[in-house]
């Protein structure tokens, strides 16, 4: 492709994606102070004493935390079970800090670090990894969600969401808005004792399986929203989104929910204040707190989705609210 065919925000985002793999500029921005404080108000750190530091703050305002290892792309077996058993470990240090009661602290998981893109048994492996996690969640007395992520696992992600849920039926799921296929799959998870996470989405997706126009994301969010909200299940609602937060207040008044029937959540270092402030009302807030040695590649990733992230996080560093 010629450089003169790339559109800018293509060739934005192909340039960002090259400085996730520049080892000098994450060593040029671990060194900086200024830099240092930017990844420490959006990552938990790199260790489990980190994010376990990181999480007891948290809770110690009434917000509740689901923590995300960092580690995608995983290329061979021995990776992904490097993950589970740093899962494994993050969970008896939150069980012995007595974070994990009833939920207060949860894990969410990537199923692509843990081997679902290895070739024909991927999926089977990242469920047998994923097992041994939930069972370690079980036995630490806390839940496990789901992430979800591009839209070519979207089914393989939901089967292993499936299967789990035979033995732990308390596993939850995330949902994008921007995919046309969403308001159905909320349908289909909004019964009894399911947990549901909602967001927009995050990655570059085709016109032929998403919306393409925030507008059109946004209603999306609202029609699968009000599904979630008027079914049996507990919706969690991630947005940073003023008018969706709002929004979903309202409909959760139409729908008689009480405030521990649904939760909100936002990202760490994202409107801070204003999580605080949900907490206060007495509704439930968790915060979504990824930590590893991978925060580099997470926040250049996360930036390339969607170059539209880098003015969102740029815009979290500028306000407290």
């Amino acid at each position: 492709m010629d450089l003169a065919d790339l559109t800018p925000a293509l060739l934005l985002r192909q340039t960002i994606l090259g400085l996730s793999r520049n080892d000098q500029l994450r060593d040029a921005i671990e060194r900086a102070p200024i830099s240092r404080d930017v990844v420490h108000r959006f990552v938990g750190g790199v260790s489990a004493q980190d994010v376990l530091r990181v999480a007891s703050e948290l809770v110690d305002t009434r917000r509740s935390v689901t923590i995300d290892y960092l580690g995608e792309d995983t290329v061979d077996p021995a990776m992904a079970t490097s993950t589970r058993d740093a899962y494994v470990e993050l969970l008896r240090v939150l069980s012995e800090a007595g974070l994990t009661h009833d939920g207060t602290v949860e894990v969410s998981l990537k199923l692509s670090a843990l081997g679902q893109a290895l070739g024909r048994d991927g999926n089977t492996i990242a469920l047998e990894n994923a097992r041994v996690i939930c069972q370690a969640a079980a036995n630490a007395g806390t839940t496990v969600t789901l992430d979800m992520e591009d839209h070519t696992t979207t089914d393989k992600t939901l089967w292993v969401l499936h299967e789990l849920r035979q033995d732990w039926p308390w596993v939850g799921a995330v949902l994008q808005s921007y995919l046309y296929r969403t308001e159905q799959d909320c349908r289909d998870l909004a019964g009894a004792g399911s947990r549901v996470r909602l967001c927009k989405g995050t990655y570059k997706e085709p016109e032929s399986v998403a919306f393409q126009s925030k507008a059109d994301v946004d209603l999306s969010y609202v029609r699968c929203l009000k599904i979630l909200l008027e079914g049996e299940g507990y919706p969690m609602v991630a947005t940073h989104d003023p008018r969706l937060v709002e929004i979903t207040s309202v409909l959760a008044e139409k729908a008689r929910r009480d405030p521990d029937s649904f939760e909100f959540q936002m990202l760490l270092g994202i409107r801070p204040e204003e999580q605080l402030r949900l907490a206060a009302t007495g509704a439930r807030m968790r915060v979504y707190v990824p930590y590893g040695d991978e925060w580099y590649g997470y926040l250049m990733r996360r930036m390339a989705e969607r170059p539209a992230n880098l003015g969102f996080f740029l815009r979290g560093l500028a306000t407290k609210g």
